[in-house]
């Protein structure tokens, strides 16, 4: 099963910007991704739990 981790760096309108932080890799390209499918409570600097097709929000 895969799983990582995320940095939302951005906040844009219905979108969020997304940074894989689980990886040592220097040319991790952001993700955008539809805020309806993040919770609704991220804001920016929050950290996603990425697994089974589903972000949850790690405290």
């Amino acid at each position: 099963m895969f799983s990582c981790t995320y940095e939302v760096v951005a906040i844009d309108g219905d979108y969020a910007h997304l940074k894989r932080n689980d990886t040592a890799c220097e040319d991790n390209e952001m993700k955008l991704v539809a805020r309806a499918l993040l919770p609704p409570e991220i804001m920016e600097g929050s950290i996603l739990k990425y697994e089974m097709l589903q972000y949850e929000l790690m405290s």
